[in-house]
């Protein structure tokens, strides 16, 4: 495998995996403690199962799409 998809896989793994650790983690296992605290009224719990979640993965596009194109910058510089 050539070094731009091992990198972009690695990129991938390691947004999907905060991903999953702020959905599952912040919205299925850790909700009863996080419920405990409030934000806007509404438990903390609550809000990453139900807002939380997608705020997150929506800002992980823009982040990889910001990683993307350093990576193909860095990989296209070599064929101009």
């Amino acid at each position: 495998m050539n070094p731009y998809w091992k990198t972009n896989l690695r990129y991938l793994a390691i947004l999907l995996s905060i991903w999953f650790v702020v959905s599952f983690g912040c919205g299925v296992l850790l909700a009863d403690e996080l419920d405990a605290i409030r934000v806007g009224g509404f438990k903390l719990g609550f809000w990453f199962a139900q807002q939380g979640a997608i705020y997150v993965f929506v800002v992980l596009i823009f982040v990889y799409v910001q990683l993307m194109n350093r990576l193909d910058r860095v990989h296209t510089e070599g064929i101009r």
